[in-house]
């Protein structure tokens, strides 16, 4: 791999940090203005109809993967994280639920264990430490554990990510299905999987205008189709466990885009937080350099 590769692969690999931190904002702008449930059968159904348009201009394979375990990675991956971190973020702010969202390598170290075998080891152990900790200073238990709410659907999010992870990983193991078709069926999946809810549930009226409108089109478009599309770049360029740093960037970018455009200031203890977390993924990411992944 040459170093013009190299340097296209990190450039690709900040845009699409970028773009997926800017997807955090969006959602956040779009609580006021939708429920939920409708945000995720939107969001998801518009990016699987943008997924598929591809599908067919590129000339790659439209049949649908193995459809109970596509349908069990939307439900998880897609539409049961979409869910809640959407919860999440109508109790607390963009820094705090991105960050507990992020845990989400650590549970598939736990699902990869169950599921797949895979058995962790001390470095994973002093993850979990590192993961723990920074899980306190988010809850603040001094504080009489502050926004449990919040926090709880933001864990449940990292935790829901985490299952359809490994999933998708026993997927591709056993099917190695073309990854945009996986990605497209995945997300129409998910995203039909949350209409009955958006249409069932009670939630508020949409208040459509243009925060809505431009939200909406940017969650769909921009961080879940054309994201998707460079995330498959990065990995073709870079090796995963550089590629995997985006599982870094995305919180931090995140919390400063907060701070930026939305006026949420982290506590002291919410930057503690987040800084032990992100410890906890960098000893996991060396774990995969160190096995040469």
């Amino acid at each position: 791999m040459g170093s013009s590769f190299d340097r296209k692969g990190l450039v690709l690999l900040v845009a699409t940090i970028v773009a997926w931190a800017g997807s955090w904002i969006a959602m956040k702008v779009m609580v006021p203005y939708m429920g939920a449930f409708q945000i995720t059968a939107s969001r998801f159904l518009l990016g699987a109809a943008s997924l598929f348009a591809v599908l067919l201009v590129t000339g790659r394979p439209l049949g649908i993967p193995p459809w109970k375990m596509t349908l069990s990675i939307g439900v998880t991956q897609t539409a049961g994280f979409q869910v809640l971190v959407q919860l999440a973020l109508t109790q607390g702010g963009v820094g705090k639920v991105a960050g507990l969202a992020y845990t989400m390598p650590f549970w598939v170290i736990i699902f990869a264990w169950m599921i797949l075998g895979e058995r962790p080891g001390a470095r994973q152990g002093v993850a979990f430490g590192f993961a723990a900790a920074g899980l306190i200073c988010f809850l603040e238990p001094w504080h009489g554990l502050g926004n449990w709410l919040s926090a709880t659907l933001a864990v449940g999010a990292g935790l829901s990510w985490g299952l359809g992870t490994v999933l998708s990983k026993r997927m591709f193991d056993r099917y190695a299905p073309d990854v945009m078709t996986f990605t497209a069926w995945q997300l129409l999946l998910g995203g039909l999987a949350a209409m009955p809810a958006a249409i069932w549930v009670p939630q508020p009226p949409v208040l459509w205008g243009w925060p809505l409108t431009l939200a909406l089109l940017y969650s769909a478009l921009i961080a879940t189709a054309a994201a998707w599309l460079l995330w498959l770049l990065v990995l073709q360029r870079l090796p995963a466990s550089i590629a995997g740093l985006s599982s870094l960037g995305v919180p931090l970018v995140a919390t400063f885009l907060a701070w930026l455009l939305l006026n949420e200031y982290p506590t002291w203890s919410e930057i503690s937080g987040l800084a032990l977390i992100m410890i906890g993924l960098v000893v996991v990411s060396r774990k995969g350099r160190a096995d040469g992944r």
